[in-house]
């Protein structure tokens, strides 16, 4: 029939539809994906732009990113462009230094390099034979990584049982790093204090801190380190959002802002019919795809009894941030992209201030400057600030009241820290607290970055990219697999996408493979 197109008669394809509910990278990648294989696209933002965490705040002629400010693995956004036949559009920008560490009492930073030999220079005075056990550390790392990257992290599973066979598939010489700390871990190999503090802070990018994270995750020491380093977008990391917005837009998808999903439109045949938002409009599709957080998503809006709210106040999730944004007078000396500002108390502090409802006194932080690598995200002149201090979140410390107060005692340790009056040459200041964060982006008790990493938490253990009771509706995001992180939400768009593709093959796409597209058929749309 296909031969006879161009003749009297027509053949019309019904294309299969994509809702996706949230437009965080998860989604976006997703909607990337499956547009890229036909299948008519509609996503919904309860925000009024997109991006979720990976968001953007402008405010007094300054420019903000508002969560993530850098990432490891940056082969995976070539690769998800690579798999739609995309040219990457985004300029990346590796760190060098990745980051700098200041201590307390200390004015001058450790600056963290990938050059080994660098690295062995800072820290050769106090880490004797730093070279040797640096290698013996990185190397266990690497054989990590290598081996869980395609067993376990880049793939699908339908069961436990199926998770636990894949398991078995690694080598049995890991097995006791699921059963130590990182902070274990980085004891067995380094005596320094400062050099054990330092690695371990990779277990924050997983919102938890090292001494409630499994040593596996030292493989995050070999992709900062050695793998492929630390990373940032020219121009901002919000360009990663808007970059893919654009293409999707271009490409026929529709996004729809201002919108909340707040309950199921339920059939009786194991399938959703839709869903209903805040203003009882119905949306419906062939497929849907939440990428809302997925223990949050299953509880609130599909009161599912596995999620009620004690069942998710016991899992363990990740930090919540407290978040200051500066936009400041003058240009600050010895400042790179991605900084760290610590005290002398690591342990302590850590075991303590993130399941208390007291604010710190002293509290550890961080600080991006991306005007340092973006000029155009401040005044000529001056610098923006993004300022984050992990804190309880609202499980613990529910009442912030006092934000005005811990802001004040951050910015005023940073500027005697940095010998300069930060306070006297604010421009702009903008907070966002774990209240802000769970309101604006519907994390959970304002957790971070979704649910931790904890061995009850990883792998096919965390909530599934499938649902239990409806066949057409899936999940994408830092909670469900593979985990949390930039990179790692492109490989679960990867990972959805393929279980979308399996259980709803889409014919217009099989069409699309064989035929240009003046030869194509009509769609039905």
């Amino acid at each position: 029939m296909l031969n006879n197109y161009h003749s009297e008669q027509k053949l019309y394809i019904v294309r299969k539809t994509a809702l996706i509910i949230g437009s965080g990278l998860g989604g976006l990648a997703t909607a990337l994906r499956l547009s890229a294989k036909g299948y008519k696209v509609c996503m919904l933002e309860k925000y009024y732009q997109v991006g979720g965490r990976l968001n953007q705040l402008k405010k007094d002629g300054f420019t903000f990113d508002i969560g993530p400010s850098f990432f490891s693995m940056s082969y995976e956004f070539e690769e998800l462009f690579a798999d739609c036949a995309i040219d990457n559009p985004l300029d990346l920008h590796e760190l060098d230094p990745i980051y700098s560490v200041y201590f307390e009492g200390k004015k001058t930073p450790y600056l963290i390099h990938k050059d080994i030999e660098k690295l062995a220079a800072t820290f050769g005075d106090i880490e004797p034979n730093f070279k040797e056990k640096l290698a013996n550390y990185l190397g266990k790392a690497k054989e990590i990584f290598h081996d869980t990257e395609y067993r376990i992290i880049k793939r699908n599973f339908d069961s436990l049982w199926q998770y636990a066979l894949a398991m078995l598939t690694v080598p049995i010489k890991h097995s006791p790093m699921l059963f130590r700390s990182m902070w274990k871990e980085l004891q067995r190999h380094f005596s320094s204090q400062e050099v054990k503090v330092i690695f371990s802070l990779v277990a924050f990018f997983l919102g938890s801190t090292p001494f409630d994270t499994p040593a596996v995750y030292s493989l995050l020491n070999y992709t900062e380190l050695e793998h492929d380093g630390y990373w940032c977008v020219k121009g901002g990391m919000y360009q990663i959002a808007t970059s893919i917005r654009e293409i999707l837009e271009e490409s026929g998808v529709e996004i729809h802002y201002n919108t909340e999903i707040v309950a199921p439109i339920e059939t009786t045949d194991g399938r959703l019919a839709g869903f209903s938002d805040q203003n009882g409009k119905i949306w419906t599709a062939d497929v849907y795809v939440c990428n809302a957080d997925a223990a949050f998503f299953r509880g609130e809006v599909l009161k599912r009894k596995k999620y009620t709210e004690p069942k998710l106040d016991n899992m363990q999730w990740t930090l919540a941030p407290f978040t200051i944004y500066l936009g400041i007078k003058g240009t600050i000396d010895n400042f790179y992209h991605h900084n760290y500002f610590l005290g002398n108390n690591f342990e302590a502090y850590a075991n303590k201030i993130f399941k208390t409802a007291v604010s710190p006194q002293k509290p550890y932080y961080y600080v991006n400057v991306s005007s340092k690598t973006t000029p155009s995200c401040a005044p000529e002149g001056c610098e923006n600030l993004f300022i984050l201090c992990p804190v309880p979140d609202l499980r613990f410390k529910s009442n912030w009241d006092d934000r005005e107060e811990l802001a004040n005692t951050i910015i005023k340790d940073l500027g005697e820290r940095i010998g300069y009056d930060l306070l006297s040459n604010t421009i702009s200041r903008t907070i966002f607290d774990p209240i802000d964060w769970r309101d604006k982006f519907n994390l959970y008790k304002g957790s971070g970055l979704g649910l931790a990493h904890g061995l009850n938490q990883v792998g096919a253990l965390r909530p599934a990219n499938f649902d239990e009771k409806f066949d057409n509706l899936f999940y994408v995001g830092a909670s469900t697999i593979p985990g949390t992180g930039l990179p790692i939400v492109l490989i679960s768009s990867k990972l959805v996408s393929q279980r979308i593709e399996k259980a709803f093959p889409n014919p217009y796409h099989s069409l699309l493979k064989k035929h240009s597209p003046k030869s194509m058929p009509e769609a039905l749309v």
